[in-house]
């Protein structure tokens, strides 16, 4: 109902093609693509195959879109700069058909989004101070995660978080998980085993994370924003304040359920967290090298 049609169609296809096609074909490679005597959750073998042709297909569909949308950029700016001396764009005095054809409440919608914008120096400025704060505290909490580690990290970010908010903007995903892993084995590599590399996976994927969700999230409130002909502003100041309390929030609740439940996270247990054991085996397949993924 929400995405487009193609979308729909697309995610349906490439379920068939994956679920019915790719995984059984890939399946009676048992014993010679990867050893026949894993467990059906290791990523040595099928379920490496399907976490990272996965990851690719979402990584690589947004980078392409990211460098379209740096190519747009681009044009639009020397656009810009060679527009005519009455201070025109070139196509302002112009009808098109494709204009006259959106509805006055598209148009009301798109004044008033427009005219409430958040300043790109504060968006950058922003971006540097975490990332700034980030570098200096995370190594407090996890030292095995170094402060280069970080700022590696909160470079290649928005990139990361384009393609999450892209993606998520086309299909209502939000695929940071995707994303996070990159991290663990990217760090969980250049760290090694030998320097805490696992830990360091981890805490890095934590803060990949909160990177590009944090994008996707802030995108979609921007989207009912415009929607519903609300403030840009109002729409982020509604975040930040989010954020701050889940900062006091979250970890008050993880510490009700760590105390209360001595077993959290051990199979078998009332709340067996089965992701964490995912990711604790993507970090240590991260720290042993590219020589043993599939």
């Amino acid at each position: 109902m929400i995405c487009p049609y193609i979308i729909n169609i697309s995610v349906f296809l490439g379920g068939i093609l994956s679920w019915g096609l790719m995984w059984p074909l890939i399946d009676t490679k048992r014993g010679d693509w990867y050893p026949a005597d894993l467990k059906p959750g290791s990523l040595h073998g099928l379920q490496g195959y399907k976490v990272f042709i996965a990851t690719a297909l979402i990584l690589g569909d947004g980078l392409y879109n990211f460098k379209v949308l740096s190519r747009t950029l681009a044009a639009l700016f020397f656009q810009l700069r060679g527009r005519d001396a009455t201070g025109a764009l070139p196509i302002a005095d112009r009808s098109s058909p494709k204009t006259s054809r959106i509805s006055y409440d598209e148009q009301r919608r798109t004044q008033l989004f427009l005219i409430d914008q958040i300043p790109t120096w504060f968006a950058v400025a922003g971006y540097v101070a975490i990332a700034a704060i980030s570098t200096a505290t995370v190594p407090r909490i996890f030292p095995e995660l170094k402060w280069y580690y970080i700022l590696v990290i909160y470079i290649f970010a928005p990139a990361l978080a384009f393609s999450n908010a892209y993606g998520c903007g086309l299909t209502d995903w939000s695929l940071a998980y995707s994303y996070g892993t990159l991290a663990i084995f990217a760090i969980g590599a250049w760290a090694g085993a030998s320097h805490g590399g696992v830990l360091a996976g981890l805490a890095a994927c934590g803060v990949m994370m909160n990177i590009v969700s944090t994008a996707s999230d802030l995108s979609q409130d921007f989207k009912t924003g415009y929607l519903t002909l609300s403030s840009p502003r109002s729409m982020f100041v509604s975040q930040l304040i989010g954020t701050a309390m889940g900062c006091i929030i979250s970890p008050c609740v993880f510490w009700l359920f760590f105390k209360a439940f001595k077993d959290l996270g051990t199979p078998g247990c009332q709340y067996p967290a089965p992701y964490a054991t995912v990711f604790r085996n993507m970090a240590i397949l991260g720290v042993e090298g590219f020589s043993s993924l599939p």
